[in-house]
C-alpha cells in the first residue's frame, strides 16, 4: 500500500464530506499537513461537527485530526434561551438510568454548557457530555465532572483488565500497546494501524472499572506494504 499525499488526503476528506447526507459539508474547510487534517469552518450542530471528525477519521492515511469546526444554528432555527437550555439538559440527565442526576450542576451561558459534579465512572462523565450535545442551543461543553468510583480496584487489577480486554479485540495489537495505571489514571502508549485500532483501545480503557482518567500516546502508524524484488 503506498500512502496519499497531502493533496489526495485533502480530496478524499472533501469527497467524503459531500457524500455523507449527515453533514452540510458547504462551509466546510478542510487542509491536510504531512497527514494531519484540519477542519475549520461552520456546521449547523454539534452532532454534525462529530460526524464530520469521525468522517475523516476512516480515511487511510490520516495521522490526525484537528477540529475547529465551529457550530452555527440556521438563522430560521428557533433557539431556546440559556435557561431553557439548562432545564432541557437537566431533564434529559433524569432519563438516563445510568446517570445520577441529582449530583450533576448544570449550567449554560450564551449556549455554552457547563457541567460541574460527580459520577461514579469514567465512561459516564462522556455519557452526560453526549446527552448535553444532543440538546437544541448547546454550542460547546465544558466537561467538570469528577470521576468517583464507589470502589476503587488496585492499579494493578486495572492495568491487568485493560490488557486482558485488548487481548480479546481483534482490532487491536496488545503487544504493541503499553498500559501504565497510577491511582487510577490510565495512560496508553505505542501504535495502533489505523483509528478504528485506537478508538478501540481508547474504548477499551474508558469502560474498565475503576479508571478515573485516560491519556491518550497512543500513535497512528500506517505500515506500507514492503517492495518486492524480482529477478529479471
Amino acid at each position: 500500500m503506498t500512502l496519499a499525499t497531502d493533496e489526495e488526503l485533502q480530496a478524499q476528506v472533501i469527497d467524503k464530506l459531500h457524500w455523507d447526507d449527515r453533514v452540510n459539508a458547504a462551509h466546510i474547510g478542510v487542509t491536510v499537513d504531512d497527514g494531519k487534517v484540519t477542519l475549520r469552518g461552520t456546521v449547523s450542530s454539534y452532532r454534525s461537527k462529530t460526524i464530520a471528525e469521525e468522517d475523516t477519521k476512516e480515511i487511510e492515511g490520516i495521522a490526525e485530526v484537528i477540529n475547529h469546526l465551529q457550530v452555527q444554528y440556521p438563522c430560521t432555527a428557533t433557539i431556546p434561551i440559556d435557561e431553557e437550555i439548562a432545564s432541557n439538559v437537566a431533564n434529559a440527565l433524569t432519563w438516563d438510568p445510568d446517570i445520577d442526576a441529582n449530583k450533576i450542576d448544570v449550567s449554560v451561558i450564551g449556549g455554552l454548557l457547563t457541567l460541574r459534579g460527580t459520577v461514579d465512572a469514567y465512561w459516564k462523565k462522556f455519557q452526560v457530555q453526549d446527552i448535553g450535545y444532543g440538546i437544541t442551543g448547546v454550542i460547546d461543553i465544558i466537561n467538570e465532572l469528577a470521576v468517583v468510583p464507589t470502589k476503587i480496584p488496585e492499579d494493578e487489577e486495572i492495568a491487568r483488565s485493560i490488557e486482558n480486554a485488548l487481548e480479546l479485540n481483534t482490532l487491536v495489537e496488545a503487544e504493541d500497546v503499553n498500559v501504565v495505571v497510577e491511582n487510577g489514571r490510565v495512560t496508553l502508549t505505542g501504535f495502533v494501524p489505523n483509528w478504528s485500532a485506537w478508538r478501540a483501545a481508547h474504548n477499551t480503557a474508558i469502560y474498565t472499572k475503576g479508571v478515573i482518567r485516560v491519556v491518550d500516546g497512543l500513535a497512528i502508524r500506517y505500515l506500507e506494504e514492503p517492495e518486492f524484488l524480482t529477478e529479471d
